[in-house]
């Protein structure tokens, strides 16, 4: 502790840890096209197969956009389903399989262990999960950490942080 400085209760629960960001990109999707070729581009990479995407932003911002055009681009056909209901939708795509996760309708960060959720994290495949922030510290580390805002002109700025050494390959 420093001279002067206050202690640090640590046992207060509204403390907000942080993960260290190996590395960051700042993106601007002026067109859905351009998350199109962002997933895309994500999608060629090998480290994906068993990466975890934490999709971040406001209602609308685009986060599931971004998840289907990923999906498509590993090879998922028909339709793909918002998990917002189902919490979990998940994917057998050629050579790899995927989830897709919703926690927006968590109250609380147990609900995640309640839900048997921590199974699939342990399995290999793709995670990307929107809300990850609802499901509190018990989440393993994201590899990748994609904020979506929203812009007033109908563009997205993107911030992606890597959070692995997965992650830095991803952005690569």
């Amino acid at each position: 502790m420093f001279e002067g400085s206050l202690p640090v209760d640590r046992t207060r629960s509204d403390l907000v840890t942080h993960q260290p960001i190996l590395e960051s990109r700042a993106i601007t999707w002026t067109t859905e096209s351009d998350c199109a070729a962002f997933a895309e581009s994500l999608a060629r990479k090998p480290g994906l197969r068993d990466a975890f995407i934490a999709l971040e932003g406001p209602l609308g911002a685009g986060k599931t956009t971004f998840a289907r055009h990923l999906l498509r681009a590993l090879g998922a056909s028909g339709r793909i389903k918002s998990p917002t209901y189902a919490l979990l939708e998940p994917y057998e795509l050629p050579g790899l399989r995927a989830a897709h996760l919703d926690f927006y309708r968590f109250d609380d960060p147990r609900e995640w262990l309640d839900a048997g959720l921590r199974d699939v994290f342990e399995r290999p495949g793709l995670k990307l999960v929107e809300w990850p922030e609802r499901a509190g510290d018990l989440l393993p580390t994201a590899d990748l950490r994609l904020r979506i805002t929203p812009r007033d002109d109908g563009a997205r700025d993107l911030a992606v942080h890597a959070h692995t050494l997965r992650g830095v390959e991803l952005l690569a």
